[in-house]
């Protein structure tokens, strides 16, 4: 049985808010996708899709969660018509490793007995790594659990096995029917179909440029260390050549044998030398 939301918390419009977003695509640089919901109370909603961990995503969502919410003080003018505002974020990395929940949801609690300061702000966080995650563990049900199923339909076009457990779904969710009959609505229309490919490729080239930019990074580091493991082992044996060369000089060997020797350069026995006396 499909899940219906509560009358005055059902969507009543929907709004693409990034004007950018069609140009920036051409363009082959957009990873964010923004829809701006609103519900019957008022309530507002932003839900992105974000699939390269290029920007500092938890100011980030800070920073556009207050923009939504401050915008409503300009067209009402009044603190108290303001609505409830609520951002979800869909990522395709992970951003929260203190948890393995793929859901963190956030609100504004006092510290101690963690009554609610106010409800206006809502934040959610959706790592779909980790719910991918628990779908190939087969720890997830898609059968009784309707929110992974919303969320796993962004997967389907990729992967098979997934589009086959939702489609068997379909044939008794007539809500999810509705969404596989216009996905197949949209596949049949050539220009919309190119749309949704050129979007796509643009989306997946920019997490590519992302995970190449995050190989570069990692081999960089990797390399640091073991320049500086090489710096380590060569003051080492500069160390040891030095206590030869000193025990050459005691012993009365001349600088250019014990430069000869020790490998260490003229100047610098020299130096050690004068050291000794």
């Amino acid at each position: 049985m499909s899940y219906t939301l509560p009358q005055d918390q059902q969507i009543v419009s929907l709004t693409i808010m990034n004007s950018e977003l069609f140009r920036e695509h051409e363009e082959g640089k957009k990873s964010v996708l923004d829809i701006y919901a609103k519900t019957e109370k008022g309530e507002f909603i932003n839900i992105e899709i974000q699939v390269a961990d290029k920007y500092d995503m938890k100011k980030r969502t800070l920073y556009y969660w207050s923009h939504i919410y401050g915008a409503q003080l300009k067209k009402s003018g009044s603190y108290s018509e303001m609505k409830k505002t609520i951002t979800i974020n869909i990522l395709d990395f992970d951003l929260f490793p203190e948890t393995e929940r793929y859901h963190s949801a956030f609100r504004l609690y006092e510290d101690e007995e963690k009554f609610l300061l106010t409800d206006v702000l809502e934040i959610h966080f959706v790592e779909m790594r980790k719910l991918l995650s628990l779908w190939e563990k087969q720890a997830i049900n898609l059968q009784k659990n309707e929110k992974e199923r919303w969320l796993l339909l962004l997967e389907a076009d990729d992967r098979e096995d997934i589009r086959r457990e939702l489609e068997a779904i379909a044939m008794k969710d007539p809500v999810m029917k509705k969404a596989f009959d216009q996905w197949e609505d949209l596949s049949r229309n050539d220009e919309k179909w190119f749309e949704y490919e050129s979007r796509k490729k643009a989306i997946q080239d920019e997490l590519f440029a992302a995970r190449e930019a995050e190989i570069r990074q990692q081999r960089a580091r990797e390399e640091g260390l073991a320049e500086g493991r090489t710096e380590g082992r060569t003051e080492g044996e500069r160390q040891k050549a030095l206590e030869i060369a000193r025990e050459m000089l005691v012993e009365g060997d001349s600088l250019e044998r014990v430069a000869k020797l020790t490998k260490l350069p003229l100047e610098e026995i020299e130096k050690l030398k004068q050291q000794l006396h």
